[in-house]
């Protein structure tokens, strides 16, 4: 066995920045990159602000050192999700309980290290105030843990995954789901050319994007659809699924209930319009709280159903934790959920449950957030290729190419590891 001999925590920066969403959903205005207006959800003290990450050092006794980033989502605070994270405010917590409960112990033991730490209590024992963990700091120390796992086991990290999730690996790259922040043509179309299965996200985040009457959404996948035509991969049988986040704002643009006749005429001129690609549309209303989102959402897509609809409705708002996803997938409430990695604390927590869809009507999309880190992003390929999920998130950053080079490459590089990518490997002997 290998010992965890200590642990360190370094400050640092994500990928992105963190927003205030709901003052943007309460009309904050662009001023270049940032917004005016103040800050409404607590912790923020502007509309944007910079990302925060620590990155956390695993030192193993054979001076091997094992690393993850503790990151947060761009919308911290927002939809139920922990607070705004402050990475000065958590690197006491991470060098202090964290290390105080894992130094000494088997660094090849990942389920056990993981869970102890998802079950810490923050400032923990008699006298504590009973939160557990940010989701942030439960993120970052298991993808170090997982790296020390793998390296004192001189395995993928994927294998470590599969063999705590009881899982057989995929043995091919997950399909990747491009993001394309307020660049929506620009980098639509750089997705295009390298042939992106899933794209392009869209950041559909205000009423001013969507259309008053949700027109420019329309107009936006009949260009995607048009450009797709024309840009895709030549001689290839290049058949992207179209997937565009809306962040709630259809729900101010037609308001409840979401089954009536009008919305479903919306959702089919969407269906026309980004035909014949298939389409799904995350986060179409946000409703204030989980059980308002389920109903909303099982109406929304019963109401497809009934006017033979064929868009498929994607949960995020208010679908953050393990319990989440169970109660969005057991109220028939989505055809896809989002496992927004960050939001689930520790990795094998995002692994378990994207395995919670399987044998369901609903589709795991093991997502994220742009302002995660490289590292963070590495890490969650692995759990995609571990629990053979949907789609997975290309990230961080919203300008595209580097995220999904981080994420396209290391599936491509554990694969090799396995033997299962490309199928013939050059040796030396060729």
């Amino acid at each position: 066995m290998t010992t965890i001999d200590g642990i360190r925590a370094v400050p640092g920066a994500s990928g992105f920045f963190f927003d205030d969403q709901r003052a943007i959903k309460d009309g904050a205005e662009r001023d270049g990159f940032g917004y005016r207006g103040d800050p409404v959800t607590p912790g923020f003290d502007r509309v944007r602000q910079a990302g925060e990450a620590i990155s956390v050092l695993v030192e193993l006794e054979d001076g091997t050192v094992a690393t993850g980033d503790c990151a947060a989502v761009q919308y911290s605070g927002a939809g139920g999700r922990d607070p705004l994270f402050r990475a000065g405010e958590f690197v006491p917590v991470v060098e202090g309980q964290v290390a105080d409960a894992l130094v000494g112990r088997p660094a090849e033991r990942f389920a056990e290290n993981a869970d102890l730490v998802e079950d810490l209590v923050r400032n923990g024992g008699e006298g504590g105030d009973g939160q557990r963990l940010h989701t942030a700091i439960r993120y970052g120390v298991s993808q170090a843990l997982l790296d020390a796992a793998a390296r004192a086991r001189r395995e993928t990290k994927t294998d470590v995954l599969a063999d705590a999730l009881g899982t057989d690996p995929a043995d091919e790259p997950v399909p990747v789901f491009g993001q394309s922040g307020d660049a929506r043509r620009d980098n639509a179309e750089k997705m295009l050319l390298k042939g992106v299965p899933v794209l392009p996200h869209g950041l559909f985040n205000s009423v001013e994007k969507v259309g008053e009457e949700g027109q420019r959404l329309v107009e936006y996948l009949e260009w995607l659809a048009d450009r797709t035509d024309e840009l895709g991969p030549s001689g290839a049988d290049y058949a992207p699924r179209f997937h565009v986040d809306v962040y709630g704002v259809l729900g101010e643009v037609f308001g409840p209930p979401y089954d009536r006749p009008e919305v479903a005429d919306y959702f089919a001129d969407l269906r026309e319009a980004a035909g014949p690609y298939p389409l799904q549309v995350e986060g179409p209303m946000d409703e204030g709280g989980r059980e308002e989102q389920i109903y909303a959402m099982a109406e929304l897509r019963d109401g497809l159903a009934s006017a033979g609809v064929g868009v498929d409705v994607v949960a995020d708002e208010w679908c953050n934790t393990f319990d989440d996803v169970r109660a969005f997938v057991d109220a028939g409430a989505a055809d896809v959920v989002q496992v927004k990695t960050p939001d689930l604390g520790g990795v094998h927590r995002s692994g378990e449950a994207v395995r919670y869809c399987e044998g369901t009507d609903a589709r795991a999309y093991l997502g994220g957030t742009c302002n995660e880190t490289a590292e963070s992003a590495r890490t969650c390929a692995h759990v995609a290729l571990a629990t053979d999920a949907a789609q997975v998130l290309a990230k961080p950053g919203m300008g595209f190419d580097e995220g999904y080079m981080i994420v396209t490459n290391e599936m491509h590089r554990a694969l090799a590891r396995r033997g299962d990518w490309p199928a013939r490997a050059v040796t030396a002997d060729d």
